[in-house]
């Protein structure tokens, strides 16, 4: 009996281990938000790839802030924004003009001011 317990034991183990970590959500991105505009769409552009669900800026950003998902908090003035895009905090770098201008960046801003975002609670679809 001990034998076939140990050995049922050891074929869970090894069937957990052959099945391999659950894959990682799908990430947020326009396609999966067609009803995006303006600064919601520009966000999803710009900043989900850092600052959704799956981005290493909502890991860090999570060990200092809750909620760390930026379109869930409601704590965000719009220039609070613009000034840390601009001269990056953190571990953020610095966002150039070139990058994202100064009219694109004011409608992110405004988009996370207005928060918080019924999106970012079902954000990895």
């Amino acid at each position: 009996m001990k034998r076939f317990l140990i050995a049922a034991l050891l074929l869970a183990g090894g069937a957990a281990i052959a099945q391999g970590p659950p894959p990682a959500p799908k990430p947020t991105t326009l396609a999966s938000r067609p009803e995006a505009t303006g600064g919601e769409a520009l966000y999803l552009v710009h900043c989900m790839h850092c600052h959704g669900p799956n981005g290493m800026g909502t890991g860090l950003l999570a060990r200092r802030v809750q909620p760390a998902l930026l379109e869930a908090r409601d704590n965000l003035p719009a220039q609070y924004v613009i000034v840390a895009a601009r001269q990056g905090i953190g571990n953020m770098p610095a966002i150039p003009r070139g990058e994202v201008s100064d009219d694109e960046l004011r409608q992110i801003a405004d988009y996370l001011a207005a928060g918080p975002h019924p999106a970012a609670s079902g954000a990895a679809q």
